[in-house]
């Protein structure tokens, strides 16, 4: 069985490890916590690509270091991020429940009150590190439509599987998935 997906990302290569979901499938794992070349050189890519916008949300937490980059690299003063649980300084909260593929169990995202209220009438622009299933995608796209938000891009460093056909998605690479020997799938 092969154990990494060798790929370029941003002009920075990486070997990526393939990891199963159950007996047929596998994915490779990409993470850019910790790599700051990497997710200094997506941001920066992904930034030539973006839209207009007025702020830039993600979902914890695979997606922090992406945002905040990108918003670095901008000069923006804030971003914002749907949190997995519940904090005692966030109020009037909003939730959405989101399945991802790499979760073995229905999770929920929240926002605060104050950062939805940011949100009012402001064109957002949604970002993640990978987009497969789409799953928290649609749930970031609840929380903004919830929070009166105006969403003006959706962008991944990666689309994985399906995600490859939307025509509604920025990225920068294509991420196959495995089968169970590691072999991409076409």
């Amino acid at each position: 069985m092969k154990t990494h997906y060798h790929m370029t990302i941003a002009g920075c290569e990486r070997d990526l490890p393939i990891c199963p979901l159950n007996d047929k499938l596998c994915i490779a794992g990409f993470v850019i916590f910790g790599d700051c070349e990497l997710t200094v050189a997506c941001a920066g890519e992904l930034l030539k690509k973006a839209p207009e916008f007025d702020y830039i949300i993600t979902a914890e937490s695979k997606g922090i270091p992406l945002a905040y980059e990108m918003a670095r690299q901008i000069g923006a003063k804030k971003w914002l991020l749907a949190r997995k649980g519940a904090k005692l300084y966030m109020k009037d909260l909003f939730s959405v429940e989101v399945r991802s593929i790499t979760t073995d169990h229905v999770q929920k995202l929240y926002l605060d009150g104050e950062d939805a209220r940011l949100m009012q009438g402001k064109r957002i622009l949604i970002v993640d590190d990978v987009i497969s299933t789409g799953e928290s995608l649609r749930a970031l796209e609840e929380l903004v439509a919830k929070a009166g938000g105006e969403i003006c891009g959706r962008m991944a460093i990666l689309a994985e599987g399906d995600a490859q056909a939307r025509e509604d998605l920025i990225y920068l690479e294509k991420l196959p998935l495995f089968d169970s020997e590691g072999n991409p799938l076409v």
